[in-house]
């Protein structure tokens, strides 16, 4: 057999076993980095059943977040207007609209219209709506610039970095309360020496102490 094998092939099983270590470590790596939030659902934009332009409402018509999205300063979820909500404005203005259909049809027999879901908390993570609005975080810290959107579009990678970058550096974040909702406004943190100062006062002030553990978020 000697005259069959070279002398290096006995160390072709080792070889072996160290490529497919290294190869398991890469495809690993490369997972672990690219099916984060980041990449899988950062520029997710759904076609959805009713082309609601957020730029034309917000920006141009000026609705207050809170009308649509009424539980927001209330409840740990953030809830999907009602077509009754719509209709309170769209019964007068484009009331026969083609592209409002679903929205009637939704009103006249009680059924939900089929939005899809674009910003989805993962089950094991718990994040609560109220606590951050009513602390000075805006919606733009999590969902961009709404306001400017004719399609909503999946901003921030709402992982657990990016929370936990957050959690530890409030102040960085805040906003006066009265701007919360203001989607245009500035953070606290970047109007100058003034406005860091009150940042650091309303951390204190308000025992602006977002949690850590894991027990924070993972109940």
């Amino acid at each position: 057999m000697s005259k069959l094998f070279p002398k290096s092939a006995n160390k072709l099983p080792l070889q072996i076993i160290v490529y497919l270590v290294v190869l398991a470590g890469i495809a690993t790596a490369g997972v672990t980095y690219y099916m984060t939030p980041k990449y899988s659902r950062v520029g997710y934009a759904p076609v959805q059943p009713v082309p609601f332009s957020h730029a034309q409402h917000v920006g141009e018509v000026g609705l207050d977040c809170r009308y649509c999205h009424s539980n927001v300063e209330k409840s740990g979820h953030s809830n999907v207007p009602t077509a009754q909500t719509c209709m309170n404005c769209h019964s007068i203005i484009k009331s026969t609209s083609p592209l409002l259909a679903p929205v009637r049809e939704s009103y006249a027999n009680g059924t939900p219209v089929p939005w899809v879901w674009i910003h989805q908390t993962p089950d094991y993570a718990y994040f609560n709506h109220s606590i951050h609005v009513n602390r000075g975080i805006s919606c733009v810290e999590c969902h961009g610039k709404v306001n400017e959107m004719d399609t909503v579009t999946h901003m921030q990678p709402l992982s657990m970095a990016f929370c936990i970058e957050c959690h530890r550096k409030p102040e960085t974040r805040l906003r006066d309360p009265k701007d919360v909702f203001n989607l245009n406004s500035k953070r606290l943190s970047e109007q100058g020496a003034e406005g860091a100062k009150k940042a650091s006062d309303f951390v204190h002030d308000w025992k602006v102490k977002p949690p850590q553990s894991c027990s924070g978020c993972h109940r």
